[in-house]
Order: structure tokens, then sequence, then C-alpha cells
């Protein structure tokens, strides 16, 4: 079957993944804003790489009625909005149309069940990107993706040069991300620090290794399998090589102004660890840190 992809939230991650199938050639919408809409639509979608630039040729609405002729749809979307997306792309969902969360978080696709009662698939994102002006798109680092047992999802993402893992614990694969955000949005957004600054900083790693060793409790404790915290925390270090000039989206949230996600990241520790008895006083702090930032950046 010849998939079109639709992509709910074309902000940083969306124009970029929206990019790389658009320029493999793969027929791909973007919904957003319209800022970036109208510099789409003008001028394509300029996707810039430290091995490639290229304006990439892709349609781009404002509406999301505009889902209707897709058949699979990435939600892109903050994950505060992800009830609201869900109950908007419902109407026009086609039958078998596939529709991938492609958020942080560990909890979208339950969400967007009771929602809507669509039967949404997890993946998880590794990239680092930012929009640097209307319709550009620059990538620093990473790019790929994990997914289930979802055939049709990885063979349209290898097809674009896009790398994809299929994993037999895709719950495990999520709460492994949901580590590695933990680990880097709030202090990124705390201290405006890129990643390779946490990574070096001595007190900072300690810091770092409390709190995975708290996701891990928590993710333990909810029957998610996980490796060891000690093996979490080494993959999160080398996260942090690999991501060396990131700033996390928290970070990118807060500079412009914007609610974050760290309601579904440390907060979502904070609250499930209260839930299941488990301590996260490290989580607990930065959560409490970034909300109190969040209001006086308003």
């Amino acid at each position: 079957m010849s998939e079109h992809v639709a992509i709910v939230g074309a902000g940083a991650v969306g124009c970029y993944f929206g990019g790389m199938l658009g320029r493999a050639g793969v027929p791909v919408t973007l919904i957003g804003r319209p800022t970036h809409v109208d510099a789409i639509n003008r001028d394509g979608l300029l996707l810039e790489r430290s091995d490639f630039q290229d304006r990439v040729r892709i349609h781009a609405a404002t509406q999301i009625e505009a889902v209707r002729d897709a058949t699979i749809i990435l939600l892109s979307v903050k994950t505060i909005d992800t009830e609201t997306a869900a109950a908007a792309i419902a109407p026009h969902l086609r039958q078998g149309t596939l529709l991938v969360s492609f958020q942080n978080g560990v909890d979208n696709v339950e969400r967007i069940q009771r929602a809507t009662g669509i039967d949404a698939v997890p993946a998880v994102v590794y990239v680092a990107v930012a929009m640097s002006g209307p319709g550009h798109v620059k990538h620093s680092g990473r790019g790929d993706i994990v997914v289930g047992n979802v055939p049709r999802l990885a063979a349209i993402m290898k097809e674009a040069g896009i790398p994809c893992r299929i994993s037999g614990n895709i719950a495990g694969e999520l709460w492994t991300k949901l580590v590695m955000n933990c680990a880097y949005n709030a202090i990124s957004a705390l201290t405006r620090s890129r990643y390779v600054f946490i990574k070096n900083d001595d007190l900072a790693r300690d810091v770092m290794k409390e709190l995975i060793a708290e996701v891990v409790a928590v993710g333990t404790a909810a029957g998610v399998g996980l490796p060891p915290a000690e093996e979490l925390t080494d993959a999160a270090l080398r996260l942090g090589e690999s991501m060396a000039m990131a700033t996390s989206s928290t970070e990118q949230d807060i500079v412009r102004g914007r609610p974050t996600e760290i309601d579904s990241l440390n907060g979502y520790v904070y609250r499930r660890g209260k839930e299941l008895g488990v301590p996260v006083p490290v989580n607990g702090t930065l959560y409490a840190l970034v909300k109190l930032l969040e209001r006086a950046e308003k």
C-alpha cells in the first residue's frame, strides 16, 4: 500500500521527520501554525543538518481536516495537547489509518484511547532539533526511532533513511526515553545548559544518577521491565555526548514563554512515585522548580 503521512504538530520534531520523509519522496502533509505553514508552502521546508541543507517541497496546512487522506498520522503535539488533538483528528480518521504517538512521556496512547477510543501506537523518538525560523528546522543530533511490531511504520521510516529499531518491549523503551528526558530536560531548563556541560559536570552527574535510580524504582514498581539504573546512567551520559550541543525541549519552551511538558516527565515520575509509595525527592524537587520557573516566565 502506498502510504501518505500526515504530521499533526509541525514543530521541530514534526518538521524534521516530515522533511526526511518528504525528501525521500513520501507524500507528506504537515499540520501546524500559520507562521510555519505559510513559509513552507511558499518556500519549501528548509531542513538543515551537518551533512546537508535542503529545501523540501511539502504540503502544509493549518486545518486538522488535512489528515483525511493520510494512511499514517504522526501525532507530534506537546503532551499537554494530547487529548485535544486526538479528539480533533477522530472525525477525519479513515478506517485502517495508523495513528502514532510521536511524543514524549509514557502514557499518551492510554490517554488517546480514553479520550477518543482510538487505538494509537507508541513510538520512541530520539532527536535534537529546533526551529531556527519560519519553515526552517535545524538538526543537531541523532534522529532515530524505536517502534513495536508495526511493520508499516518501520518500513516507511527505513525507506526514508531514518534509523528505526523494532522492539519487543516498547513499554520498557518508553520508560528508557523517560529516563533520558528526566535526566536532562529539567536541569537544562533550570540552568540554560547544553547537554555536554551537564554531562561533564561532576555535581550534575551525581544529580542525574540519583534521579535515574528513582525513575527505575518507580518503573519497576509499576511492572515495567527496565535495565539496571547503572546501565541507564551510562546510556544517559552517552546521550549527552551524542547530543552534546542540544538544549532540552523544556528549556526551549521556557525561553519562548510556552507551557512545558514537565508534567509528563519528572512530574509524571513524582505522581506515580506517590501512588506507588516510592520516594522520588530529586525528581520532585526538579519538577517543583521547573513549574515555579514556568509560572515566573509568563
